[in-house]
C-alpha cells in the first residue's frame, strides 16, 4: 500500500474549471474521503489521480514518486465505481478473478486470493452466481472484491454506495470500515453524503467548485469549519446563521437580539459577522443567560428527536429537542444558546474567526 499526493491539480472542460488548484495529501493506510456537492470536482479529482484525465496542470505522486506521466495501469490503483460494471455473462468468481487472470496468475494463486477476499466480504455463497442473480448490495460486494483481490497501491472509490437503498448503505458503511481495518490499505473515497464522510473517514477533504475548502478529521470539519460554506454544508439539520456585529461585550443581531460576546472571539466592534448555531447546541427546554427571543414556527418529528423551527426576527433557527416537546405555533419562547460551541464568521469573506482561545 502507499501514499497518494495530488498537488495543484487543474482541469477545465471548455469554460468550466473543474479543478482549480486541488491539493490533497493522503497518508499511507488512511481512509481519506473527498466530500462535496455535485459539480464540486470530486470524480474529476479521482480520475486525475487514477490517470484517466489529462491534467492542465499539477502533479500526482504515488509513494513519493512523480507518477503524473504514468499510464493508469502503471499507477497500480484499483477503482470502484458508482455503477458496479460486472461482466454479466461471468460468475462472481470469474468477475473477481479477472484482474488476476490479466496478470497471468496461476490457477492456485487465483483460487486462494478469491477465497480470501470472498470470506472477507462474506460472499462465499455468491461465487457461482451471475450478476442477474444478485441483488444490488451483492453486486456491490462482488465489485469491491474484484478491486480488493488485486492488492493495489491504493483503492479509489467513486460514490460506490449511491445505488443502494438506505438500509444497505448503512450496512456497507460498516463493512467498508471493517474491510479497511482488516486490510490496512489506503482508501480514497468520493461522496456527496456527509454521513458517509463523517462516519467512515480518518481525514475529510471538502471540495467546492474545484477548490479545497478544508482538510481535517471529521470532528475538526464539523466542530471547527474553516468557513461559512463548510459549516452550512456539513451537518444535519443545517447550521443556523444570524447576521450580527460585536459591540463591547455583546453580540448584537441585525434583528435586534443581543447575546454575550463569546469569550474566545476577538472580533472588533462594528465588524459585520455571521453567528453560526448548530441545532444540538440550542434548547427550547432549558433557560440560559444567553438566549434568543423567538416565535415557535413548527415541529419536524424525526422519531428519536424533534427539530423545532423558531423564528428569530426574520431568520429561522432549528433546535434539536426531545420527541415529547410541545408548543403552539406563534407562541413566544426563548432559545438557550451554548456560546462555547457557537461559530463566528466574517460576513464579507465567510472565513471563520480565530478560535484559539477555546
Amino acid at each position: 500500500m502507499g501514499t497518494v499526493a495530488a498537488h495543484e491539480l487543474r482541469k477545465s472542460f471548455g469554460e468550466v474549471q473543474a479543478l482549480d488548484g486541488v491539493t490533497l495529501d493522503v497518508p499511507d493506510g488512511s481512509f481519506f474521503v473527498v466530500l462535496g456537492p455535485s459539480g464540486a470536482g470530486k470524480t474529476t479529482t479521482l480520475r486525475a489521480i487514477a490517470g484517466l484525465e489529462r491534467l492542465d496542470g499539477g502533479t500526482v505522486h504515488l509513494d513519493g514518486r512523480d507518477a503524473t506521466a504514468d499510464t493508469p495501469a502503471a499507477r497500480d490503483l484499483a477503482m470502484v465505481f458508482q455503477s458496479y460494471a460486472l461482466y454479466p455473462r461471468k460468475t462472481a468468481y470469474e468477475n473477481i478473478a479477472s484482474p488476476l487472470r490479466a496478470r497471468r496468475a496461476s490457477s492456485g494463486e487465483i483460487k486462494e486470493a478469491v477465497q480470501k477476499v470472498s470470506e472477507l466480504l462474506h460472499i462465499e455463497r455468491l461465487l457461482e452466481r451471475r450478476s442477474s442473480q444478485m441483488s444490488g448490495g451483492e453486486q456491490q460486494r462482488v465489485a469491491l472484491a474484484r478491486a480488493l483481490v488485486r492488492r493495489p497501491r491504493a483503492f479509489l472509490m467513486d460514490e460506490p454506495l449511491t445505488n443502494l437503498d438506505l438500509k444497505l448503505r448503512v450496512e456497507m458503511r460498516t463493512e467498508l470500515t471493517r474491510i479497511h481495518r482488516s486490510l490496512g490499505g489506503t482508501f480514497v473515497y468520493v461522496t456527496n453524503d456527509q454521513v458517509e464522510a463523517l462516519s467512515m473517514a480518518d481525514q475529510v477533504a471538502v471540495l467546492r467548485e474545484g477548490k479545497v475548502q478544508q482538510v481535517g478529521t471529521p470532528t475538526e470539519v464539523y466542530e471547527r469549519p474553516a468557513n461559512q460554506w463548510v459549516a452550512g454544508f456539513v451537518g444535519s439539520p443545517r447550521i443556523s446563521l444570524l447576521a450580527c456585529h460585536a459591540e463591547g461585550d455583546r453580540l448584537v443581531g441585525a434583528q435586534g437580539w443581543s447575546l454575550p460576546r463569546p469569550r474566545w472571539t476577538t472580533a472588533e466592534d462594528g465588524r459585520p459577522l455571521m453567528l453560526g448555531l448548530r441545532a444540538e447546541d440550542l434548547s427550547v427546554e432549558t433557560r440560559s443567560e444567553a438566549s434568543l427571543p423567538g416565535e415557535l414556527y413548527g415541529f419536524e418529528p424525526l422519531g428519536d428527536r424533534t427539530v423545532v423551527d423558531v423564528k428569530v426576527g426574520e431568520e429561522m433557527v432549528k433546535v434539536k429537542a426531545r420527541p415529547s416537546v410541545t408548543g403552539t405555533p406563534g407562541e413566544q419562547l426563548a432559545v438557550a444558546v451554548d456560546l462555547d460551541r457557537a461559530h463566528l464568521f466574517d460576513a464579507g469573506t465567510g472565513l471563520a474567526l480565530s478560535e484559539a482561545g477555546r
